[in-house]
């Protein structure tokens, strides 16, 4: 590098600097610094791991090992989350106003963890319980090591699962980085305050949206592109219900957007592709859009003037 370009690169370095302190820096210059995008990613990792025992390609679980290799990552995963969980709080502390007593957060954040990694055997249920509602939604699904190694939807879950643990104990930023990581692989939004229930398939995958206060029952079905979404409300009714309820064994098919805190879609319903629902639907029903009239011609057909069908 040429040294007539020191001193160009040393203005800009200042301004740089400069601008941290007039519109705040990320890592916040005097105060704690935030969570880290690839400390909460390792995490995810790991707890997939954990969840899913053998299915990373390059680990080697055996009999011998088993308990070496499980105790080592189950301490590593706690010294982790606890250092993300920490900064996470003193974080909201500090922008609320309130005393961080040194240590507080730490003491708090290891409770935490240790809290989620004793659930685990209660995820791994619920994850096996998804992956069997992907097999036997799924025709294609050869089998369910394939659904694990390969399906989207099942990735999202397991970490909405984790997630939303997380929201529930009031831990800020972490969820919605660990959710929006998911979302950024997948195309598929889940919300870690949505509340969703066991049995749960998101078949294709891409394109769906669970907003924050909605509820979904056991044995839901969902296609590519739905959206379980609100009705515009103002910025203070943020805390109100604002996006649907789905009951039991409900089947959404792709392209349905389906809105409103006060609308419940009844169990064992079915509601069609492309359907815009803001209204409440009774236990067994079936929606659906009236297929528009179209016509089909023969293109090949001499003076292509063929039959055609009105559908």
């Amino acid at each position: 590098m040429s040294d007539s370009l020191e001193p160009r690169i040393a203005q800009i370095s200042r301004s740089i600097i400069e601008s941290y302190g007039e519109l705040g820096g990320i890592n916040h210059l005097s105060g704690p610094n935030l969570p880290s995008r690839r400390g909460i990613v390792a995490i995810l990792e790991t707890f997939e791991s954990l969840i899913f025992p053998g299915f990373q390609a390059e680990e080697k679980l055996d009999d011998d090992l088993i308990a070496y290799t499980i105790g080592a990552k189950t301490r590593r995963l706690v010294r982790e989350l606890t250092v993300e969980v920490a900064r996470s709080l003193e974080y909201a502390g500090r922008n609320e106003g309130r005393e961080i007593l040194p240590g507080t957060c730490r003491r708090e954040a290891e409770e935490i963890s240790l809290d989620l990694l004793a659930l685990i055997p209660e995820l791994r249920q619920r994850a096996m319980g998804d992956v069997d509602a992907a097999f036997a939604g799924d025709p294609a699904a050869r089998s369910r090591d394939e659904v694990i190694l390969s399906y989207p939807g099942l990735e999202a879950i397991a970490c909405h699962r984790i997630a939303h643990e997380l929201h529930r104990r009031d831990v800020p930023l972490i969820p919605r980085m660990m959710s929006e990581h998911v979302h950024g692989k997948t195309g598929i939004d889940l919300h870690p305050g949505a509340v969703i229930g066991d049995g749960f398939f998101i078949d294709h995958a891409t394109g769906v949206v669970v907003g924050e206060t909605a509820i979904i029952g056991t044995n839901v079905k969902l296609y590519q592109g739905v959206t379980i979404g609100a009705l515009s409300v103002a910025k203070e009714l943020a805390d109100s219900k604002r996006h649907p309820t789905l009951e039991d064994n409900v089947t959404i098919y792709a392209g349905a957007t389906i809105l409103g805190g006060r609308t419940v879609i009844g169990r064992g319903s079915v509601i069609g592709g492309n359907v815009w629902i803001t209204s409440s639907v009774p236990p067994f029903s079936v929606v659906y859009n009236k297929p528009a009239d179209y016509r089909v011609k023969n293109r090949y057909a001499e003076g292509n003037e063929a039959d055609h069908w009105s559908i």
